[in-house]
């Protein structure tokens, strides 16, 4: 019994013990399932710090990436400052080297000998209200500095003018103090500058034509250069290198040697020379191939200037002839060569001093007709610039397609190929154009010579843009004037620029040039942007050599374009307050 009383404390204990140990187990279950709770937490804060730890590494990378462009950045700004240093570098050389050529060829053109027996020639002035003193100096320039056995005779055609010396002035000084030489005739009415060379023309009795416009000098030894090509080839019209005479100072500038070209406009325009037409036996004295001539200046045997068919006699006044006259020597048979020994100085003046009869547009009549009968399919390149063309009237040019077929031309095409190459990439890419390249010369920021709102004399109003004068690229038109509009206020600056609400400028299309005037951003290289406001209150675009005017007919929605510079208020502008 005893053994057994103790057996069954025992068992108790034990039981006892048991329900300790079932206790601390429970504990021990709960403690885990803390501890695992505790753990799933530091899963998830690891998982956190894991994320934490990738965006960081993101924005590490990310920040080094920035460091990296930042870096491709400056390169990238460096490079374009060593662009625009490499760009303004061969523009100077250009310059340079243009300018060495020409000292090299007058230095080398005193060594030259021509052939005693040249052709005589017969020297064509055509004028219309030009200044006395300048027809002089042209006429005596010529009878100075001519062989007196090469002068024929000066042919000097009066096209109707209306200047009161230009008649018994010039009678009398013509019949009492120029040599018999110079024969004087006068048109019954306006003919214009091409049919009134062509009557010169007839007048004329030596073996070679030269023509001349009324406001030049020739240089000294400026003829011989010219008869020797013609000597050798009947063909062949040559062109002197033009110099500048300032039409405010009247002093004599010797130009560089450059070659006529022109744009799909229709425009003229200098080209530079290739370096290969400069590296042959003769060097920078040697004739330059000329795709075109300015028109002004040229020489050609007189019964070649008749069997080429003369000038279009369609064509009125002025413009385009100059084109028309260059493709047709290259493309029936002959070629037009610049010639760097001889030199006539011609006054380039900042705008006609004489307008068309009635105002009509005389460059747009002839540039058609030019079109229509020598530029084949590629007239859609004019006329595309020009759509306002396309229905106008130009006259019956079957006359001069019978010729072009007589003298069995080439083609536009042709003429491209083998004469002007370099017109190619814009007609096999027609919606090409070659834009200006603008360096910005000058961070200062321009000295203000006037400021106000721009007001046009013919019409009272003011000149606003069409739409906000923050428009990039938008068009400006006439508006009643408002002094309270800011955006109505102009300044003009010492470049010459023309800033509307201290924003954008004034620009005009130098490849498109029928194009309305627009405002653009500054970009201070002048060109395109810069203009000229002188006492006649007329805006002289410098780029295009046109005047700022009223669209005509002047309408209600005061449209405003390019034109060339007239006396009419239709072109006159003040600045005011």
């Amino acid at each position: 019994l005893i053994v057994n009383s103790w057996l069954v404390i025992v068992i108790s204990w034990l039981f006892v013990v048991n329900s300790w140990l079932v206790i601390v187990i429970s504990w021990l279950f709960v403690v885990n399932s803390w501890l695992l709770i505790v753990i799933s937490w530091l899963l998830i804060v690891n998982s956190w710090l894991l994320i934490v730890n990738s965006w960081l590494l993101i924005v590490n990378i990310l920040s080094w990436l920035l460091i990296v462009n930042s870096w491709l950045l400056i390169v990238n700004s460096w490079l374009l400052i060593v662009n625009s240093w490499l760009v303004i570098v061969l523009s100077w050389l250009l310059i340079v080297n243009s300018w060495l050529v020409m000292v090299v060829s007058l230095s080398r053109c005193r060594d030259k000998v021509y052939p005693l027996a040249l052709p005589s020639a017969s020297v064509v002035i055509c004028f219309f209200n030009e200044a006395f003193s300048a027809l002089l100096r042209t006429v005596h320039s010529v009878l100075d500095r001519t062989p007196a056995y090469l002068l024929h005779e000066i042919i000097l055609v009066d096209d109707h003018s209306e200047l009161e010396e230009l008649k018994e002035d010039l009678d009398r000084y013509v019949s009492q103090e120029l040599l018999s030489k110079v024969k004087l005739v006068r048109n019954q009415k306006r003919e214009g500058l091409i049919r009134g060379r062509m009557i010169g023309a007839s007048h004329a009795s030596g073996e070679v034509l030269v023509f001349l416009d009324s406001h030049c000098e020739v240089n000294s030894d400026w003829l011989q250069p010219l008869l020797t090509p013609i000597l050798k080839d009947a063909h062949t019209v040559v062109c002197p290198v033009i110099d500048i005479i300032s039409a405010d100072t009247l002093t004599y500038s010797p130009s560089p040697i450059v070659r006529g070209g022109f744009n799909w406009g229709l425009h003229f325009k200098w080209d530079p020379v290739p370096p290969a037409q400069l590296s042959g036996p003769e060097g920078a004295t040697g004739p330059i191939r000329s795709p075109t001539m300015a028109g002004g200046l040229f020489a050609m045997n007189r019964k070649y200037f008749n069997e080429l068919g003369q000038y279009d006699s369609g064509m009125d006044i002025w413009g385009g002839e100059n084109l028309e006259i260059s493709f047709r020597i290259w493309m029936c048979g002959g070629q037009l060569l610049i010639v760097p020994c001889s030199r006539v100085g011609h006054i380039f003046r900042k705008r006609r001093p004489y307008g068309s009869p009635g105002g009509q547009d005389t460059m747009a009549h002839n540039s058609l007709r030019l079109a229509n009968v020598w530029m084949d399919d590629y007239k859609e390149q004019y006329l595309s610039l020009r759509p306002e063309l396309r229905e106008r009237s130009f006259g019956d040019v079957s006359e001069r397609v019978a010729l072009r077929k007589r003298l069995q031309c080439h083609s536009f095409r042709w003429y491209l190929d083998n004469v002007y190459p370099e017109m190619q990439t814009v007609v096999n890419g027609n919606k090409q154009q070659h834009q200006p390249l603008f360096i910005n010369k000058n961070l200062r920021r321009p000295k203000v010579l006037q400021r106000g709102r721009l007001r046009n004399l013919a019409t009272g109003r003011c000149l606003v843009a069409q739409g906000r004068a923050s428009q990039k690229g938008g068009v400006v038109v006439l508006r009643p004037c408002d002094p309270q509009d800011p955006e109505q206020d102009w300044s003009f600056d010492e470049e010459g620029q023309l800033v509307l609400a201290g924003l954008l400028c004034l620009d005009v299309s130098e490849v498109r040039t029928f194009d309305p005037p627009r405002l653009m951003k500054c970009h201070g290289s002048g060109g395109s942007q810069q203009w000229i406001l002188g006492k006649s209150n007329r805006l002289y675009q410098v780029s295009v050599g046109q005047c700022l005017a009223v669209a005509q007919p002047i309408g209600p929605k005061g449209y405003v374009s390019m034109a060339i510079c007239d006396a009419s208020e239709a072109q006159q502008w003040q600045l005011e307050n």
